[in-house]
């Protein structure tokens, strides 16, 4: 296995690939050299943005390296403890639509499963719980999504709109939305727009405490990862696991 990454100099880098003696890691001169690389079938993936803008890199991979879904997006692995969450769109789509929001939803369901091997339990996340913001048309958006997931993936479980709290506790999930089928044990997090996705990550890595892979850059053609440039070594060490899972994962698929 074979990975690009621009900044292999970089202290930090250096430090976390120490980590994955098994893997084959491959300098670039630029975010351009490397998605050339890639479409030449010198590595398999591309890991980078310590050193660029979340913007530089994703215009790179835009332009130079071919899509497998409709759209892309990206999704965060946060770990702290026993405690794992699948968090997106918090890099990528600033006001997604219904159908963006599908694609956004199915693929960190599947980033998520190929890193962790559970059962996808989905929260669509809102400022109101089951009805209790009345209506409204990003609302309607959700609950389109939570009908075409469940009707398209009926092994994964999926319920919302609902606070953040009804999402990941069972005593509140309980009192606020007792129908819910993922009951508070949610293990993705799927945000309505890039403001709230951005400062949910934030605020779970800089207040919660939570080592944060990636993003995840999914909707490619390989599985590819940006950093942020605010990445701890142990945020670098995630990111390269969760992305040699999906890596590994597509080779036998």
């Amino acid at each position: 296995m074979k990975i690009i990454i621009p900044e292999l100099s970089n202290p930090i880098i250096k430090e976390a690939i120490q980590s994955f003696p098994e893997v084959e890691f491959l300098p670039a001169d630029s975010l351009e050299q490397a998605t050339e690389m890639l479409n030449h079938h010198q590595a398999d993936s591309i890991l980078s943005g310590l050193d660029y803008s979340s913007r530089d890199v994703l215009l790179a991979y835009k332009a130079g390296i071919p899509l497998k879904s409709d759209y892309f997006s990206s999704s965060f692995i946060c770990q702290k403890d026993s405690q794992l969450y699948a968090l997106a769109d918090g890099g990528v789509n600033k006001l997604p639509t219904k159908d963006q929001l599908y694609t956004i939803v199915a693929d960190t369901a599947e980033t998520f499963t190929n890193f962790t091997g559970d059962q996808p339990k989905i929260a669509m996340l809102s400022y109101s719980t089951n009805g209790s913001g009345g209506k409204n048309p990003d609302l309607e958006k959700i609950h389109f999504v939570i009908d075409q997931i469940r009707q398209n993936h009926p092994d994964y479980l999926i319920d919302g709109e609902m606070q953040l709290d009804a999402a990941i506790i069972p005593e509140i999930s309980t009192k606020k939305f007792p129908t819910s089928q993922i009951k508070g044990t949610a293990n993705i997090l799927i945000t309505p727009d890039l403001n709230s996705g951005n400062l949910l990550y934030k605020a779970m890595e800089r207040f919660g405490g939570f080592t944060i892979a990636g993003p995840i850059i999914q909707g490619f053609a390989c599985p590819l990862a940006d950093l942020s440039r605010g990445s701890t070594t142990k945020d670098v060490i995630l990111t390269l696991d969760v992305l040699i899972k999906q890596l590994e994962r597509s080779n036998h698929a």
